[in-house]
């Protein structure tokens, strides 16, 4: 009789060390056993030699539903299984449903659970002309967050929220334990920056940089978490494009303040002077991509422990939205959910950063930002068998020829990575086995944050 259903060995990546020759076991769903060694009995096993098995990644910024009629959870499940993530956190601003009641995240949650093919997780947000009022009944409903922004990208569906009434949200979600995750550019220092661009009459790729400088991010960043040490709330920057800023985070942390910090795949990959230059509006996205020496800023963060989550803020706009000549005049956003881990990989390996990083930066700390690792984040007993296998096979990406994406443009197409997503299982069943996406429409469950669970800083 077998002792588990299936067991992996290779090269087993925790969030702590690295484990040679290690084998993780799987029993109903969940990890039962990580060790060294010699395999197991398993009625299903895999020997992987030198492949890299890492927990499942928890992509903490998911846009599924700001184009309608475009991506939808059908897409970006399939995205994110053929890309090794286990779990998404959807953004709450979905275009025609501002997700700010518990009805809403009702209404969300039936939605995606019949197209997910991976588990998901959502955030909730307000509705400015009602203030924080259902901010508990969200809390009640599973939202394991909640979303603000200091800019306005539309008054609907992306709103501003001024400084008065984000005191009253942090104060209203504090005694809830959950994070306040807020889009950190100021309003007023970017709309004058925009108007300066304009009057200059700069149309192309610089005019995105330019119309939204490192300072505008800075003093919403200031903002966001002065607001929460004032309120108790933890405060959360949901990027950063620029190495203060994660200076910021940490000296807020080093006086006692609950402050994370998130950085997006986008910001460790491309650059302004080369990449935004060659793509134009396919790499404009809010923060902007930097000039390549802040990107090498950034990975220093990654390497000394100061950047707390690593997420794709992953949205698929159709192509015509993001080709337009005038740079300013483009949707902000790009997809990323299926290469995020193999380009951070990649990253990490070539400047000598541990893997461990990859396990702690999208699967331990986003589990535990979100109050969820009482199930996820883990290749830890008990906790469900979310895990991703990574081979040394390199290969070019080209997100046309995969058919996992719901849109055939990637910022990333032509990038050549070294290791490839091998296989995705989400809670032990097998969602991908390297070529084609296995789960159905519908598998994926809803996951909440665990109320009882302690609150725990994820640094």
């Amino acid at each position: 009789m077998s002792d588990f259903d299936l067991v992996l060995k290779g090269t087993v990546v925790l969030a702590d060390r690295v484990v040679d020759g290690g084998h993780v076991a799987v029993r109903d769903g969940k990890i039962a056993f990580v060790g060294q060694g010699a395999m197991p009995a398993a009625r299903e096993r895999h020997d992987l030699g030198p492949a890299l098995i890492l927990p499942g990644a928890i992509d903490a910024q998911v846009h599924s539903l700001s184009q309608r009629d475009q991506e939808d959870f059908i897409w970006s499940t399939r995205s994110a299984a053929a890309g090794g993530v286990t779990t998404i956190v959807d953004m709450p601003y979905d275009e025609g449903n501002l997700v700010c009641s518990a009805e809403a995240v009702k209404r969300k949650i039936d939605h995606a659970g019949a197209q997910a093919r991976v588990d998901f997780a959502l955030y909730g947000t307000i509705d400015p002309e009602e203030g924080p009022a259902r901010i508990g009944e969200m809390v009640e409903a599973g939202v394991a967050a909640f979303k603000f922004s200091t800019f306005g990208t539309d008054p609907k569906r992306f709103p501003r929220i001024p400084a008065g009434l984000l005191e009253d949200c942090f104060r209203a979600i504090a005694p809830t334990g959950l994070t306040a995750g807020v889009h950190n550019e100021d309003d007023e220092a970017v709309r004058a920056a925009i108007d300066k661009v304009k009057a200059a009459g700069i149309t192309d790729y610089r005019a995105h940089g330019l119309s939204r400088p490192p300072l505008t991010e800075l003093l919403a960043t200031n903002q966001i978490y002065e607001t929460g040490a004032a309120t108790g709330c933890p405060a959360h920057v949901v990027h950063c494009s620029v190495g203060r800023g994660y200076e910021i985070a940490a000296a807020y942390r080093a006086q006692g303040y609950r402050a994370t910090i998130e950085c997006c795949i986008h910001y460790l990959v491309l650059d302004e002077e080369n990449d935004v230059k060659r793509l134009g509006g396919k790499a404009k996205i809010n923060p902007p991509i930097r000039p390549r020496a802040e990107v090498e800023k950034l990975w220093r963060h990654v390497a000394d422990g100061t950047v707390t989550l690593v997420s794709t803020d992953h949205v698929s706009w159709s192509e015509n939205r993001k080709t337009n000549p005038d740079m300013l005049a483009n949707a902000s956003g790009v997809p990323g959910l299926e290469v995020m881990i193999p380009l951070f990989v990649k990253g990490a390996l070539e400047r000598g950063i541990p893997l461990t990083r990859a396990a702690e930066l999208m699967a331990r700390n986003p589990a535990r930002h979100f109050r969820l690792d009482h199930c996820k984040g883990a290749l830890q007993v008990g906790k469900d068998a979310d895990i991703t296998v990574l081979t040394q096979e390199p290969y070019t990406y080209d997100a046309a020829a995969s058919g996992n994406n719901v849109v055939g443009w990637s910022p990333y197409n032509g990038i050549r990575l070294p290791w490839r997503v091998a296989a995705t299982y989400d809670r032990g069943t097998l969602v991908f086995d390297g070529t084609s996406v296995l789960a159905a429409p519908g598998s994926g469950t809803f996951v909440r944050p665990l109320r009882s669970l302690p609150l725990r800083e994820a640094v």
